[in-house]
This record gives structure tokens, C-alpha cells and sequence, in this order.
């Protein structure tokens, strides 16, 4: 077992949900590195496929594009696919960070991420049509109506976001079902809303930084490589996206990890639980 308090013998505050996070992050992030390189090579699976096939990567400025991308029906498996190995890697760095924190011993991760693939995708199908639900009454009325709609559902959007932000942890750390873990999640963060919201929007700020540094190392890096040659910059310029995209996937979970141990012992009395366990001892 690392030194990182884990999981927390009291409910913590922002600051220390942000610190545990980082601890998790420094601890774990070494022994990740292969499932979340793998996970951003699968992320990219479309771009792969395209480039393949000889055409340019895509850039779609507009709906018409999207359209005219999506009529290949190899690009739709190209993403189901990329999707579904992004997030069965992700599960495995989670479940690899969890198992490092509490246990200190690795080992068969990858293998418990598969078997929980179908729930996986039961609770990405569960979270799109939730998703899809809130926008049900705009795209059914028009009219001015139609626009204060739309605003009523970002609005929902946000809330529902935060609302289940914790049931992939849930499904993989607990083995609960999709249903079960969207339910749990919803419990566990009920007024909880701006302390979370709080705590994701620093996440994100973070992140969003440490995505700006990695892209313009990348470019710089690839500029260097390349010499000129286009082929080899932009050959360049994906490895380099894979190898820091590995360095950053590590603290989804790792903030995932700290936000919900936090949320069992503020509804669930994980430590007064723990404590009467050690007493008994």
C-alpha cells in the first residue's frame, strides 16, 4: 500500500479533494502508462482509418460535413470500436489506480475491464439517452419556444452530468450494474451540485492546461523532427499526441477515485463504518 491517504477517514474539502487527486495521480501514473497510451491510440482509431484510406484528416466546421464524413459506414464501425477499447482502457487504468492505492499489488486489471465491457456500454447507452431525453421537447416544438427549451436543457445537461459523473467508477470499482451505478451516482451527489462543480472546473482547468503545454511541445517537438517533411511531422506529431495523451488520461481517474470515496463518506458513512470495524478488530 502507497502512503496516500486512501481511502479519506473523514469527509474532505475541496482543496484536499484536489490534493488527494494529485497524490493519486503521482503515485499511479508510471505504472498506467501502457493501458492510457493504448486508450488514446483507440481514441484515434477514426483519424487512423482515414489516413489509411488516403484521405485527409477530418475537419468538420460544419453540419454538412459531419453528414458527408458519416455516410461511410466503416468510419461509424471506426468509432463504435475506437470507443468502446477507449473506454475498456480507461476502465483498466482505473481499476489499476484503485488497486495501487488500497493494495499496492497489479495485476489483472485489463482482464476485469473486459468482463465489465457490456456493462460498459450498457451505461453509455443509458447516459446517451439520457442526454437525448432533455432535448425531446425542443426538437418537437419549434417557434421561439424552441430556444428557451434548448436553454432548459443545457441547464439539465450540467445538472444530469454531475448528477451521474460518478457511476462509471461505480460500475467499475463496485461491479455494480449500469442502471444501479447511475442510480447510486445520483444519490451520492445529491446536494452536492456547485461543491462538484467546483471541484471539475479546476479538474478541467488543469487538464485543459496541461493540454496546451502538451500541444505545443508536440508541435515544436514534430517541427523539429520533420525538418520540412510534412509526412514526417505529422507522423511525428501523433506519436507525441499518444505519448502525452498517456501522461494526462491518469488523472480522470484519478480525480474520479478522489471524488468518490469523498462522496461515500459524506452519504454513506464509509469511515464511521470503517472505524467500528477496526474497534471490533
Amino acid at each position: 500500500m502507497t502512503n496516500t491517504p486512501y481511502p479519506p477517514q473523514r469527509q474532505l474539502s475541496v482543496g484536499e479533494v484536489l490534493d488527494l487527486s494529485f497524490r493519486i495521480y503521482r503515485v499511479t501514473v508510471g505504472k498506467c502508462l501502457l493501458f492510457a497510451g493504448f486508450g488514446v491510440i483507440a481514441a484515434q482509431l477514426p483519424n487512423i482509418y482515414t489516413l489509411a484510406r488516403g484521405r485527409p484528416l477530418m475537419r468538420a466546421t460544419t453540419w454538412a460535413d459531419l453528414l458527408v464524413q458519416f455516410r461511410d459506414p466503416e468510419l461509424w464501425v471506426m468509432y463504435v470500436v475506437g470507443g468502446v477499447l477507449s473506454a475498456l482502457f480507461y476502465a483498466a487504468v482505473l481499476l489499476r489506480q484503485r488497486a495501487i492505492i488500497s493494495e499496492g499489488a497489479i495485476g489483472g486489471e485489463l482482464v476485469a475491464a473486459v468482463r465489465r465491457v457490456p456493462a460498459l456500454i450498457g451505461l453509455g447507452v443509458l447516459v446517451v439517452l439520457g442526454i437525448a431525453a432533455l432535448f425531446v421537447p425542443a426538437a418537437l416544438i419549434g417557434g421561439a419556444l424552441r430556444a428557451l427549451l434548448i436553454l432548459a436543457a443545457l441547464i439539465a445537461l450540467c445538472y444530469w452530468l454531475v448528477a451521474i459523473s460518478c457511476a462509471q467508477t461505480i460500475l467499475m470499482i463496485d461491479g455494480a450494474g449500469p442502471a444501479a451505478s447511475v442510480a447510486r451516482s445520483w444519490r451520492l451527489t445529491t446536494g452536492s451540485f456547485w461543491r462538484l462543480s467546483v471541484i471539475y472546473t479546476v479538474a478541467l482547468i488543469v487538464l485543459l492546461v496541461l493540454y496546451t503545454v502538451s500541444a505545443a511541445v508536440a508541435g515544436f517537438l514534430a517541427g523539429v523532427l520533420g525538418r520540412g517533411d510534412f509526412a514526417i511531422a505529422t507522423a511525428s506529431a501523433e506519436v507525441l499526441v499518444v505519448a502525452l495523451g498517456a501522461l494526462v488520461t491518469p488523472f480522470y481517474g484519478a480525480v474520479a477515485l478522489a471524488v468518490l470515496a469523498d462522496l461515500k463518506v459524506r452519504k454513506e458513512g464509509a469511515d464511521l463504518e470503517r472505524r467500528i470495524s477496526s474497534a471490533t478488530a
